[in-house]
């Protein structure tokens, strides 16, 4: 069900003010995703339930705790009082409502669906945000480890092994190989840090001018596919997040063009962009998605002949639902692989920094004992 709004008298000028102003506001108050996904499904609720979506948004506005999202609704609410379309309203915040969920929202209204499409769009969301979650989890220890690590590392360089140079120096010993190259190497790092933190600075002001360009940012996503293990998981990680996309928008209404177009976008990954934007005019000109698709060997075997078989049925949605499942599990299944042998190599590592410094200082002070026992 669809709340008709009268359009009171106003002229262009004043509502081409007004999003001016909903355009400038949804900068300083950015909304999380959580909080659109709750936005979602409130609205979808109240509008289920035969409240105008004026009045609606009226009480999302006096209920909500984030001072974002009252900005934000109460201006959509104003925009649609002064007849502006509710998805024109909501198109008017970019940066709160990206553009997936613009399309979604534009089908629905020429539907009929919006209640049911708000729906979608908070089941999507939320799906969105157990996968980000899941990622964040599963490296969350591993890199505290290595941090701690690093960590480690840097206290016997810079505080622990310079007191036990000054002790060796006043007892005038003959040091062995591995306590002189520890201590070489821990001088190298106190004296001589520049040597490293320069190459690193650079290397960091040439990444974020890369990044300035599109060619670097291609070149960066064509690099982060081919790291080992990495690559693989992102791999998955996008193939999930396309086909979720994909599936929800093709079951919103929206026309498939349009919702490749934006399913594209919402990879982040602008190797698949390429490939997705040669899919998109092939498709235009008559052919079929999965064809396109297949050639490019980004995407899965099993999520080609998915998409196939769904464009020969009729099936498309069911299909790239039961895809975004499939590889949804299977980049759990390796990202708890990925953590089960990255935090051992992790604590190897240090294992093997730490002993090094334990056996340089035992073999030195043995070498000690035994030069003054000879004396």
């Amino acid at each position: 069900m669809t709340a008709t709004l009268a359009a009171p008298e106003e002229t262009v000028p004043a509502r081409r003010r007004i999003r001016l102003d909903m355009t400038v506001n949804v900068r300083r108050s950015p909304v999380s995703r959580a909080e659109l996904m709750l936005l979602s499904r409130q609205l979808g609720s109240f509008i289920q339930s035969g409240i105008p979506i004026v009045t609606a948004l009226e009480i999302l506005v006096e209920s909500t705790t984030s001072a974002g999202l009252r900005q934000v609704l109460g201006d959509i609410s104003r925009a649609i009082q002064l007849g502006v379309p509710f998805t024109d309203a909501v198109s008017a915040h970019p940066k709160v409502f990206p553009p997936f969920y613009r399309g979604m929202l534009a089908s629905a209204e020429l539907t009929g669906r919006l209640d049911e499409v708000l729906e979608q769009l908070a089941v999507y969301i939320e799906r969105d945000i157990e996968a980000k979650r899941k990622i964040r989890s599963a490296l969350t220890y591993p890199t505290m480890v290595l941090f701690m690590s690093f960590g480690t590392v840097a206290i016997l360089a810079l505080w622990v092994l310079p007191k036990f140079k000054k002790f060796f120096a006043t007892l005038h010993a003959k040091l062995p190989l591995s306590t002189r190259l520890m201590l070489s190497s821990t001088d190298f790092l106190r004296h001589s840090w520049w040597a490293v933190a320069a190459p690193l600075a650079a290397a960091g002001g040439g990444y974020l001018l890369a990044m300035r360009s599109e060619r670097g940012r291609y070149l960066r996503d064509a690099t982060l596919l081919r790291l080992p293990v990495i690559g693989r998981l992102a791999n998955l990680s996008i193939v999930e997040r396309f086909c979720r996309s994909l599936a929800s928008m093709v079951g919103a209404g929206v026309s498939l063009p349009t919702a490749l177009a934006v399913s594209s976008d919402s990879t982040n990954n602008r190797v698949y962009q390429k490939v997705l934007g040669r899919a998109l005019g092939s498709m235009l000109q008559g052919d079929g998605l999965a064809g396109p698709i297949a050639q490019s060997k980004l995407f899965p075997p099993a999520a080609v002949q998915m998409i196939r078989v769904g464009e020969s049925s009729g099936q498309l949605e069911g299909q790239l639902s039961s895809a975004a499942r499939f590889y949804g599990q299977e980049l759990d299944y390796r990202l708890k692989k990925f953590t089960t042998l990255f935090e051992p190599a992790v604590i190897i590592f240090m294992g093997v920094v730490v002993g090094f410094v334990a056996v340089a200082l035992v073999q030195a002070m043995y070498g000690i004992y035994h030069q003054v026992k000879i004396k």
